[in-house]
Order: C-alpha cells, then sequence, then structure tokens
C-alpha cells in the first residue's frame, strides 16, 4: 500500500494517525520519503519531530534509568518527558513560528520573512543531558537549520543513546550532528568555524567570552549564558533560529 498527499503539514498529521494504526495492526512501512529540510514547506520537519518524539517515548523507561545511573538523582523520568514535551512543542511551531507585513513611510509594504540561520553549534547544559540537548536540537532543526550539538560534558552517554532514536525516526543525514568531549575545547573550534553559521552556549562553563572573541572574525551570531543557568522561552529559541530578511515592495496611486 502507498499513500500520496500534496506535501503540506495536514497531510502529514493524517498519514501519521494511519501509520501508528498500519503498525499496530502488523503493517509494515517499507520507506518513507520526505523533502529535504532548509525548504519552506515545513511538513517533513513537523512528521520527523514527531517520530522522535514517539521512539523517544517509546524507549522513555530506558532512556530514565541511563540518566538516573549517570547523574546519582532520581528525576530521569522527568527528564524523558521534559524531551517528549519539548519535541511536540516544537513540532507544533514549526508551521507557525512565520513573517509579517509592515507599514512603512513610502508608498509601499515590507515583508519580513523569517528564514533558517543555517548551521548551529550549541555547547548543551551539562545539568540535563537530555532534556538540555533536545532544548537546543528541536527548535533549530524545526526552523530548518542543521545542528552539532556538544553534548553534556559531565553526562555525554544520554546524547549518544539518543542517536538510536534519531536513526529511527527518518532524520535526514547531517542535520543532527552530536560530539562528545571537553567544551573549553570545543567552543573556540565552533567559534572560529567558518562553516558554521551560529553558536549557542548553555554549558556549566563560562565560555561566552571565549566565543564572542573568535567568532568575531567572521561574524558569527552568538547566543550566550555568560555562565548562568538560564532557562529562554520558545519565542527566544525560535527567534535565535531564524533570521529575518525584509522585502520591500512597492505600488502607485
Amino acid at each position: 500500500m502507498a499513500t500520496v498527499g500534496e506535501d503540506y503539514s495536514f497531510v502529514y498529521t493524517q498519514v501519521m494517525g494511519f501509520v501508528k494504526d498500519f503498525c499496530e495492526a502488523g503493517g509494515e512501512v517499507t520507506e518513507r520519503l520526505w523533502v529535504p529540510l532548509g525548504t519552506k514547506d515545513f511538513g517533513s520537519i513537523i512528521g520527523i519531530l514527531y517520530f522522535i518524539a514517539e521512539n523517544l517515548s517509546a524507549r522513555a523507561d530506558e532512556f530514565a534509568t541511563r540518566i538516573n545511573n549517570m547523574t546519582g538523582k532520581r528525576k530521569g523520568a522527568d527528564e524523558v518527558e521534559t524531551a517528549i514535551r519539548t519535541l511536540f512543542t516544537y513540532a507544533a511551531w514549526a508551521d507557525k513560528y512565520d513573517g509579517q507585513a509592515h507599514g512603512v513611510p513610502i508608498r509601499g509594504v515590507a515583508l519580513a520573512m523569517k528564514e533558517p540561520v543555517g548551521t548551529i553549534g550549541v555547547l548543551c547544559d551539562d545539568a540535563a543531558p537530555l532534556a538540555g540537548l533536545v532544548a537546543a536540537m528541536a527548535p533549530a532543526i524545526a526552523m530548518g537549520n542543521r545542528v552539532i550539538l556538544a553534548a553534556s560534558e559531565p553526562f555525554p552517554l544520554a546524547a549518544t543513546d539518543f542517536y538510536q532514536v534519531l536513526e529511527t525516526s527518518d532524520v535526514p543525514a547531517g542535520v543532527v550532528n552530536i560530539i562528545t568531549g571537553s567544551h573549553s575545547e570545543l567552543a573556540p573550534t565552533l567559534a572560529k568555524h567558518m562553516d558554521v553559521d551560529a553558536v549557542w552556549s548553555f554549558s556549566s562553563s563560562d565560555l561566552s567570552a571565549t566565543i564572542e572573541r573568535e567568532s568575531a572574525g567572521n561574524l558569527k551570531r552568538t547566543w550566550v549564558n555568560n555562565g548562568c543557568t538560564v532557562e529562554p522561552s520558545a519565542h527566544d529559541c525560535l527567534a535565535a533560529s531564524t533570521e529575518v530578511k525584509n522585502i520591500w515592495i512597492p505600488y502607485g496611486e
């Protein structure tokens, strides 16, 4: 059986409901084809984020146990639930955070169009090895970016386990890239790299000055926490994941 639909988000919602029932009844999906990320159609991104959330939910107990064993705390289940909610939230935002039309002091109108930044390097939250990684990844890819995620420095195994979820969720190759290591060593490399368009830092290490200094040579966008714990809003994350292109449209009498 094949399902064919025009490539917009409501079709993905319908097809995924069908696929869920189809697989539960014993069917098997042999292949899924999605349009590339970075296009103006956000249907594929919505589908991918929902797949990631569903696959993570299926392994929630495993991830919770892993986090508890790594951190020595008993908050793993809460962290996994937070990560799942974050994925669903940005899947819903993917086709709704759009541009605006502005009045201008000429006979015309200006369109402020939201576009992806490009490739974003992120130093993830050390204290929340899964939820912190997902909180940075989800808004970035929801807006069509590619990400390089430096996993939690003290607890990197949650991120490497998460790779398995990404591989079973139809995430295109090269969209989500996870690296592990010392944030103090990775930060200058990401900041200086000419093919990285922005760097975010939520690390517990105060690397803000290093990132801003090293990125000055290529005018890279930065979003840093100055060594403090921050909890940015969804709007803050979406704004950092996009840049605005203004299109001026003059008109006559």
